[in-house]
């Protein structure tokens, strides 16, 4: 007789930008989940939420909202420099928490919240889309079937317009993360010995390129290229693609943009991102990756690798690192 089905989880999104508003329009569409507040930072984010999430109840105050709400677990996907105020508050309050990455802006804040973190990360997860994309899933599983790993190439390519939106932004620590990540998974949490990392800068000073080296002990090397550099007719979030090369095999993955492509008066690609948010039954790897935190909040499931505390922690570091080295 099979396990009677959970109770679906109370769950509150603090932060209403594009990722937010995906969560959200994500837990709206699970049978896993029920959206029970949202939270942004001023009256305009919430007055301009779409027409699916206008029934459900939002606030501008996190306490407020905390006291107020069923909200038993939290999505935080507000900006970084806010991720360990806004965590801190929630898991001094008792709540379960997913947390967009990074844990922070630098490793000292990061390791703050260390005396409120279980020992099994139980109350915090990060979250980590890539690890729940279907072509990483079956990478991973190749990995593990034929062994050992000699060289990763990952290459992760976002618009150039980002320099200009997002001043001061470096793609080491917004886009390269992403397959530090996905890297740390693929070696089982293993620890480099060795870190090469430089910068391009544009004439007005920018990082608009972060390049990369990590090498282990008697193991693999691995090199990361992450930047702002990709033209108007790219792919609106330009594109990913990571290689791996073993002993006698090789794998190759391009999970951005997706391969659907649509015409009109100009190339358009529709699902960028393994992402659909908002429909009856939301897929993809947000919509896994928030059904894997429905189960670690009942119970039901450990936090995977690469998305406990620790595993952020190792990361932040992995970045500190590059950073004090980087050219």
């Amino acid at each position: 007789m099979s396990p009677a089905p959970a109770e679906p989880v109370k769950i509150g999104v603090v932060g209403l930008g594009r990722f937010g508003r995906l969560h959200a329009l994500t837990l709206a569409g699970l049978a896993e989940s029920r959206l029970m507040a949202l939270v942004g930072r001023q009256h305009a984010s919430l007055e301009s939420l779409p027409q699916e999430l206008s029934g459900v109840p939002t606030w501008t105050n996190l306490e407020q909202a905390i006291d107020e709400s069923d909200a038993e677990a939290w999505v935080v996907a507000c900006s970084t420099a806010s991720h360990v105020t806004v965590t801190r508050q929630l898991l001094a309050a008792g709540k379960k928490v997913l947390l967009e990455k990074p844990v922070a802006d630098n490793l000292r804040d990061a390791l703050s919240l260390a005396p409120l973190v279980c020992p099994d990360s139980g109350n915090l997860m990060m979250g980590h889309i890539v690890l729940f994309n279907s072509e990483f899933q079956q990478l991973l599983e190749e990995v593990r079937q034929r062994g050992r790993v000699s060289y990763l190439d990952c290459v992760r390519h976002r618009p150039a317009t980002i320099v200009q939106q997002f001043p001061g932004e470096n793609p080491l620590h917004a886009v390269m993360i992403h397959d530090l990540y996905a890297t740390q998974v693929l070696l089982d949490r293993a620890e480099p010995d060795f870190f090469r990392a430089c910068y391009h800068r544009t004439n007005t000073g920018e990082i608009d390129l972060a390049l990369a080296q990590l090498r282990w002990a008697n193991g693999p090397v691995a090199s990361f290229a992450a930047s702002y550099l990709t033209p108007a007719g790219m792919p609106p979030r330009g594109y990913d693609r990571t290689e791996v090369f073993g002993d006698g095999w090789s794998a190759r993955i391009n999970p951005n943009p997706r391969p659907i492509e649509v015409w009109d008066n100009q190339a358009r690609w529709p699902l960028a991102l393994e992402i659909r948010a908002g429909s009856a039954v939301a897929t993809g790897m947000m919509a896994e990756e928030l059904r894997c935190f429905c189960r670690v909040v009942r119970g039901r499931q450990s936090v995977p690798v690469g998305a406990t505390y620790a595993d952020a922690l190792q990361v932040q570091r992995w970045m500190a690192t590059l950073e004090s080295v980087a050219q």
